[in-house]
């Protein structure tokens, strides 16, 4: 028995001595599930931007989520598309490159010329919300991914929150990007498990690879394997740009899965569970409270552990609604549940 799942068991025999020791939620760890800022506010303000981020914290978001590309020139962005064309006015400043505009044809000076245009559902054309006034001089220009993590810590520092950071390392693999992209957490502090860091990528092979950094740079991150529910021969796994991948084999270099909420079911949720995976669903826009319970509350109640939305404030909702009272542990119980995230990363390395 692995350390990680002899410490799960241990936490299952103090739930099961009296239903007073239950755990609080029926989530991996028995802690609330938690709510992820899918490029920021992304849909009210324009995504994957320092007002965007901002507001979402405000709206009670638990994580931020900047998708990582590289400019021409080797600087990391917040960008999700591979191209500049849906989210900004390059083509009102630039003529095209290679016939596009990806973000791999321009320099970092050049992308920092442009704005971030307003594209969620609820979003204003003026990228306005009701009640807030983004802090930063240029709030929906394109950040870097130091931008973004030095706007976290000065956010957290001032405010005494513990808001985390869920940066994804974009299809495809690349070592240079991976490696880039350790360095800027390093160099930003976010080192050690209590700053809350997950890496999410698409592709395995860039799992086993932010995994190798976070070893050899003495780091301690979370890492979610993203894709598709898939189940193979009555083996559940999840498919990702570089093919398939079973919980066991994930569970061996990640410490959590990321997958489209539309294949989720409970079997699957207890499966990776059951390897002391983490599950979290992308990507809920509900535009009312009501879709939001509708789309959100089933998976809750079958034990997801956490979720992507563009309508941070939609989430909160759902999970604060139903939030449970808390129930006192045994003495030993939450010191169990705080070495959780600890021991799943010493169980990955040992892997690794």
């Amino acid at each position: 028995m692995t350390m990680r799942f002899a410490a799960v068991a241990a936490l299952s025999a103090f739930a099961a001595v009296s239903p007073a020791h239950a755990a609080t939620w029926n989530t991996l760890t028995g802690e609330a599930p938690v709510v992820v800022a899918h490029r920021g506010a992304s849909g009210y303000l324009p995504e994957e931007t320092l007002g965007s981020y901002e507001l979402a914290i405000q709206l009670g978001a638990d994580y931020i989520e900047p998708d990582v590309q590289m400019t021409s020139d080797g600087e990391l962005v917040a960008m999700h598309d591979a191209t500049l064309t849906r989210t900004t006015n390059v083509a009102d400043l630039f003529a095209p490159r290679n016939d596009g505009y990806r973000v791999g044809d321009f320099t970092l000076a050049e992308i920092k010329q442009l704005t971030v245009k307003p594209t969620g559902a609820l979003s204003r054309p003026d990228s306005t919300y009701p009640g807030f006034t983004p802090s930063m001089a240029d709030p929906y220009t394109v950040p870097t991914l130091d931008e973004v993590l030095g706007f976290l810590k000065d956010f957290n520092t001032a405010n005494g929150t513990s808001v985390g950071v869920y940066p994804e390392s974009k299809h495809p693999f690349d070592s240079e990007k991976n490696g880039k992209i350790i360095a800027s957490l390093k160099n930003n502090g976010f080192t050690a498990a209590a700053d809350k860091v997950i890496l999410q990528s698409f592709a395995h092979q860039t799992i086993s690879d932010l995994t190798s950094l976070l070893d050899t740079n003495g780091m301690e991150a979370e890492v979610a394997q993203l894709g598709s529910v898939r189940l193979e021969d009555g083996v559940y796994g999840v498919n990702g740009t570089d093919g398939f991948n079973t919980l066991e084999t994930i569970a061996g270099v990640a410490t959590g899965v990321g997958v489209g909420y539309t294949g989720i079911t409970e079997a699957f949720i207890q499966a990776a569970h059951g390897f002391g995976l983490t599950v979290h669903a992308y990507t809920f826009r509900p535009q009312t409270e009501e879709e939001a319970f509708s789309m959100i509350q089933p998976l809750l109640d079958w034990g997801l552990d956490g979720f992507f939305t563009d309508y941070t404030d939609l989430g909160r909702t759902v999970v604060d609604a139903q939030q449970p009272a808390p129930v006192p542990l045994p003495a030993a119980a939450p010191l169990l549940l705080a070495g959780l995230g600890g021991l799943a990363l010493l169980r990955r390395r040992k892997s690794a």
